[in-house]
């Protein structure tokens, strides 16, 4: 299993970030490189506890479909989306968000075990695991912005 953790600081109240953070358009905003787009389940405005939502996005050259359903939510503290359908053998994402003196921190634990034996893990090791970081990386900046120029 693989482990990707972020932490992101922003200069917001944590409701404000909390509420982006599980906001389909801003996630399809960030991921405007990839063409993701939600597909099925809610595929706009905000999802919440035990609602799914399907992506549609370009990885590699190859458009893949991603179910992901929310399996834990704690206003305004935390939350769990795990993949149902898709590519991965286990994917599960946390996002855990702490407020101090007015500013949020934001925390992504994510959670993947790749399919295919050791060719997966050859993959994972050798491109994936980057893809991914970048990824959340990039969605975490435009969160930060939007939530930033809220205040």
């Amino acid at each position: 299993m693989t482990t990707i953790n972020l932490i992101t600081k922003i200069n917001a109240p944590k409701k404000v970030v909390f509420d982006l953070s599980r906001n389909i358009d801003v996630h399809q905003n960030s991921a405007s490189k990839t063409n993701e787009k939600a597909i099925a389940g809610i595929t706009s405005g905000l999802i919440n506890f035990n609602e799914t939502v399907t992506w549609r996005g370009k990885h590699f050259g190859f458009y893949l479909k991603h179910k992901s359903r929310m399996t834990a939510m704690d206003f305004y503290d935390y939350f769990v989306d795990e993949m149902e359908e898709g590519r991965f053998k286990l994917f599960k994402h946390e996002h855990t968000f702490v407020e101090k003196d007015g500013k949020t921190v934001m925390i992504d634990n994510l959670n993947y075990e790749t399919p295919f034996g050791i060719f997966g893990r050859l993959f994972d090791r050798i491109i994936l695991k980057k893809h991914l970081t970048n990824f959340i990386i990039e969605r975490n900046r435009i969160l930060k912005e939007l939530a930033e120029n809220q205040k």
